[in-house]
């Protein structure tokens, strides 16, 4: 059997390399049932053609194996992770460089952080923290369609409930934890343009989802959302909890000002919030918990210190005053806006021209030392194929629910690589 390279998963998490040469392809084979499970939700093939055919690479062609030791180390490094969020100390830090709306302080947690890992040499590496990170529904979806193939190895991390229940027991909770009586009775998922978003489809599945749960569900723009009779109103409906997927992270348009005066009056709940991107997915976050005089400046232990500092992607925060080291280093670093999501505005250092670093210098960008995505070997259209892999912890209260892989081909995950997208996670011993 043809040896993997170093670089591969095998390596990466000492999975059989058995497995691995021959990943399960029960991934592509998922269309009849899944068509099956949506029509079960009432999907009269809307949001499987969506899914399915006009967006082809949103969902991969096979699965991914990963070790059990190889998760664990994941999860010791998120748990880490949160108990230093956790403390004052780094919240005082952190929020010195947040906008102000990141300081009021609402009780609900926030749903849905995603922990982003590649699995480069022997160790997991955690390269970003999400606060709205899409796809958990799709991927439980997925999980559910591929259930009579290696259930046994599924990662799903919940024992008693259906993963769409631990989703809408999150919910009730942001709900509950608000100190909020009543039953939750209205949500409004909340994008811009959202008939426009890639991510559509997931926003009809939590409709669904929801209204199953006798939560009535609208799906709006900010701008339809409007702020009288201290209430959130769309039309004349009042809004209980808002469901969040923009990625205007502190509310700042004009759009968004009725959703803005409702939540720092605390007349809506909102999840996730501004103090949750604030806490954990500005990536000048990184470079505090990736530099160990910070960490030891915070009172952070020494055990959780030595866990930060093997399992996160050193990063750095972008000064002109370094543009001579930056740039002769540039081909081990990957530069990243602080503020930036889904990969935008984001550039591996090899592909870096003069006149794009030039913009990094004077804008707020943090540069991480790059770390190589394994890769899995899948064959598309006869042809073999490297596809890199990262994997996202979805993680509520410090617990991760679901651990998911993404496969692509080129700089970032990106959902335009034919035979890549989500991926099933299944764990092997190790």
């Amino acid at each position: 059997m043809k040896e993997q390279q170093p670089s591969t998963i095998v390596k990466a998490c000492k999975v059989c390399a058995e497995q691995l040469d021959q990943p399960c392809q029960c991934a592509g084979q998922y269309h009849q049932t899944l068509r099956e499970l949506l029509s079960q939700q009432g999907d009269d093939g809307s949001i499987y053609d969506m899914i399915v055919n006009e967006r082809p690479n949103l969902l991969a062609k096979a699965g991914v194996f990963v070790s059990k030791k190889c998760l664990q180390k994941q999860r010791d490094i998120i748990q880490a992770i949160e108990t230093v969020i956790a403390m004052p100390a780094y919240q005082q830090r952190v929020l010195a460089y947040a906008p102000a709306v990141g300081h009021y302080q609402p009780l609900a947690l926030g749903v849905f952080f995603g922990y982003d890992f590649h699995l480069e040499g022997v160790e997991p590496k955690l390269i970003e923290i999400n606060s709205n990170a899409g796809g958990a529904l799709i991927n439980a979806l997925l999980v559910r369609s591929q259930q009579q193939c290696c259930s046994a190895l599924l990662a799903i991390d919940n024992e008693e409930n259906t993963l769409e229940q631990t989703f809408v027991n999150m919910f009730l909770e942001e709900w509950k934890v608000e100190g909020k009586t009543k039953a939750l009775q209205v949500i409004a998922i909340v994008d811009i343009d959202p008939a426009s978003q890639y991510m559509l489809p997931e926003f009809l599945l939590f409709k669904k989802l929801f209204e199953h749960h006798d939560i009535h569900t609208v799906i709006c723009d900010p701008s339809e959302l409007t702020y009288h009779d201290n209430a959130l109103w769309h039309g004349q409906l009042r809004i209980d909890l808002v469901y969040n997927r923009l990625t205007d992270f502190a509310l700042n348009l004009a759009s968004k000002q009725a959703l803005l005066t409702a939540y720092l009056a605390a007349e809506v709940v909102l999840t996730p919030h501004p103090r949750a991107h604030a806490l954990y997915a500005d990536k000048r976050n990184l470079v505090v918990l990736s530099d160990e005089a910070e960490l030891i400046a915070l009172g952070v232990e020494a055990k959780t210190r030595a866990i930060l500092l093997s399992g996160i992607a050193h990063t750095t925060q972008v000064k002109p005053s370094d543009a001579d080291a930056l740039w002769a280093s540039r081909k081990l670093l990957f530069f990243k806006p602080a503020k930036g999501y889904g990969s935008k505005a984001a550039y591996r250092g090899d592909k870096l021209t003069k006149r794009v670093f030039s913009e990094i210098l004077n804008a707020n960008y943090v540069a991480q030392i790059l770390v190589q995505p394994s890769q899995l070997m899948l064959e598309i259209d006869h042809e073999l194929m490297a596809f890199k892999v990262d994997l996202r912890h979805y993680v509520y209260n410090a617990h991760t629910q679901l651990v998911s892989a993404r496969l692509y081909q080129g700089q970032t995950t990106n959902f335009r690589s034919p035979g890549g997208g989500f991926a099933v996670v299944r764990v092997v011993a190790d």
